[in-house]
C-alpha cells in the first residue's frame, strides 16, 4: 500500500491516504497455544508457523513488481498452492493498467473460490505486488530500489493461504473467495488526496471486469495489508467504518473473543486509501484489517516503503492474531 489520509475534520478521523477431504465440522475450542490469544477458536487453530513460511517464499521470488519474472514466478506458486489447498477453482484475471507515470504494467489477479455452488459468499483479499521504489527510506540510495515487501504485500497473502490450507480441510457453511491483486503498490509518492486513483490499480481493473453478477455479490469483504508488523495493532480505518461499520463491529468483537484484543484496538485509525476502498464502489461492503496507527510513527508500521520491509521485522504473533480473527469470523458465519 497505500496511503493514509490526516485530517481533524473527518469525525476524529486521522486520514491517512495511503482438494482435500473436507468436513463440516463448527465446534470452538480455546486456543492454549497462542502466544497472546487465549480465547475461542472456531474452524481450527491458526498456524502462524504456516504463515510465516509462505510470507518467506514469497519474499524469496524478490520483489514482485509488476511485469517482472519474480512477479510471474509468484503469481504461478500462487495459483499452484491454492489448487494444492483444495480450492474448488482457481482463475485468472490479466490485463494492462497504466500508471500515474505513464508505466503500462501487465497484471494477474487471482481468485479461488471455495463451495462455489453457495450463493452467500465472502470475499478475501490481499495484494501480492511490491511497490518499484523504497522512496520513505531513511538511506537516498535505497530510494529507487524495489521494497523486498514481507509486510507490505507478502503479510497479508501469507496469512490467507494459511486461511485456504483450513478452508480445503473442513468446509464452511458459506462460500468463500480468495483474492490475491496485483499493481496495488504502484501509486504516486506525493499530492495525495481522497482523489487519488493511482493505487489499488489491479483492484480497479477487477472492479471494473468485476466476476460476479450484481444479484450475487459477496455478503462482504475483508483485506488484510501489512498485517504482520513486529507489534502491530489495528486500529477501526474510516472507509471501512463508513461502508461497513456492522462488518467491522464483527471483525474487532471477533478478535477480542479469540482474545486479540489488545491487537484490535477499538479506535478510529484514520482512512487510507486501499484495495477496498474500490471494492465498496462494487457494491461489496469491505473493511480494511491494516496497521495505520504504529505508536512511533503515528502511522504506518516503520519499515512501509522502506529497504527494511524484510523478513527479519515479520512477527509470527501478529500474523496469528489477524489469521485466527479471520478464521474465527468465516467459520461462524451461517446460510
Amino acid at each position: 500500500m497505500k496511503h493514509l489520509l490526516m485530517s481533524a475534520a473527518m469525525s476524529a478521523m486521522a486520514v491517512i491516504l495511503l482438494s482435500g477431504c473436507r468436513t463440516n465440522g463448527n465446534s470452538a475450542t480455546r486456543d492454549e497455544d497462542s502466544a497472546q490469544g487465549d480465547g475461542v477458536v472456531i474452524g481450527g487453530r491458526f498456524d502462524a508457523d504456516s504463515a510465516y513460511a509462505y510470507v518467506d517464499r514469497q519474499v524469496a521470488f524478490g520483489p514482485r513488481v509488476p511485469g517482472t519474472e519474480a512477479s510471474a514466478a509468484c503469481a504461478t506458486w500462487l495459483q499452484d498452492e491454492l489448487v494444492r489447498h483444495g480450492a474448488d477453482t482457481v482463475k485468472t484475471q490479466t490485463g494492462v493498467v497504466t500508471a500515474y507515470n505513464g508505466d503500462r504494467l501487465p497484471i494477474t489477479n487471482i481468485m479461488a473460490s471455495f463451495k462455489p455452488e453457495a450463493r452467500e459468499r465472502i470475499l478475501l483479499l490481499a495484494h501480492y505486488d511490491t511497490r518499484p521504489w523504497a522512496d520513505s527510506d531513511d538511506r537516498e540510495e535505497n530510494r529507487l530500489l524495489p521494497i523486498p515487501g514481507a509486510n507490505d504485500g507478502a503479510s497479508g497473502v501469507g496469512v490467507l493461504l494459511e486461511v485456504a490450507r483450513h478452508l480445503g480441510q473442513q468446509e464452511p457453511k458459506v462460500g468463500v473467495d480468495i483474492l490475491f491483486v496485483d499493481a496495488e503498490d504502484y501509486g504516486q509518492s506525493s499530492g495525495f488526496s481522497i482523489h487519488d486513483e493511482s493505487w489499488a490499480l489491479g483492484t480497479q481493473y477487477w472492479v471494473a471486469h468485476l466476476p460476479y453478477a450484481q444479484d450475487s455479490l459477496p455478503r462482504y469483504a475483508v483485506l488484510l495489508d501489512m498485517v504482520g508488523g513486529i507489534d502491530a495493532k489495528f486500529h477501526r480505518e474510516y472507509f471501512s467504518n463508513q461502508s461497513a461499520p456492522g462488518i467491522v463491529d464483527k471483525v474487532w468483537s471477533a478478535a477480542v473473543r479469540a482474545g486479540y484484543g489488545d491487537r484490535f484496538v477499538n479506535v478510529d485509525g484514520g482512512a487510507v486509501i486501499d484495495d477496498h476502498f474500490y471494492v465498496n464502489q462494487a457494491g461489496i461492503p469491505a473493511i480494511d484489517i491494516i496497521e495505520s496507527k504504529n505508536e512511533v510513527t503515528k502511522s504506518f508500521n516503520p519499515t512501509w516503503h522502506t529497504a527494511q520491509d524484510n523478513m527479519d521485522n515479520i512477527d509470527r504473533r501478529t500474523l496469528k492474531a489477524v489469521g485466527q480473527t479471520v478464521l474465527n469470523v468465516v467459520y461462524s458465519e451461517k446460510p
